[in-house]
């Protein structure tokens, strides 16, 4: 218990988040010059609005699994929130200089599903898209996870599983193009290189020199 009280300040860096979200909304309601990117592949993609509840439990998922990181390992939590941050400030400036727009299908029917995918499309303009925040932000948890230790089987196939989901999600309820996914997926992955894999490196060797010395 007192673990996790230690830890509770931690979260208030998820304050972040919410900034994050606000200049999302201003780069999201002004848009510049907008340009299609899209593919042939993504002509080939249905559109599929079963898909639109993964990309909503997106919302939940990375929140979730931030908090868990901060309790289960807070340098991983700290690391992998810096990794958002900072990934998404990259987002934004390539929206200001390079602004992307997603065609949207034409929503027949009133269905439940069909009702959500509205919703979405009414509270979130077709820009800001390339590269992809929800997928960068699934993404880097996903990779995140990987340096939580101890975690249940179940834990480790949710994560990966769900996350998958939310990713091509977000190609079958055209919210973006793929690529917008790759672009997220490739700027994660160069980060990660960095915080996670170059930092320990450079970490493990400064340890291993004061230990020489100190022999």
């Amino acid at each position: 218990m007192n673990t996790y009280i230690k830890k509770s300040p931690y979260l208030l860096f998820l304050l972040v988040m919410p900034l994050l979200g606000m200049v999302y909304k201003f780069l999201n309601t002004h848009p510049r010059e907008a340009v299609h990117i899209s593919t042939a592949a993504d002509g080939m993609i249905p559109f599929l609005p079963i898909f639109i509840i993964p990309y909503i439990f997106w919302y939940g998922y990375v929140f979730f699994y931030l908090v868990y990181f901060c309790f289960k390992d807070t340098k991983v939590y700290l690391k992998t929130l810096i990794l958002i941050v900072v990934g998404e400030i990259i987002c934004f400036l390539v929206y200001f200089f390079f602004q992307t727009i997603v065609p949207r299908p034409q929503l027949h029917g009133d269905g439940f599903l069909i009702e959500m995918v509205k919703f979405i499309y009414a509270n979130d303009e077709p820009y800001n898209c390339f590269p992809s925040i929800h997928v960068l932000t699934t993404f880097a948890i996903m990779l995140g996870s990987r340096h939580i230790y101890d975690k249940h089987p179940i834990n480790t196939m949710f994560i990966h599983i769900a996350g998958s989901l939310i990713i091509i999600s977000t190609l079958f309820v055209k919210q973006h193009v793929v690529p917008d996914m790759i672009a997220s997926m490739f700027l994660v992955s160069f980060l990660y290189g960095i915080l996670f894999e170059l930092y320990e490196v450079a970490v493990s060797k400064k340890a291993d020199t004061v230990f020489a010395k100190n022999k």
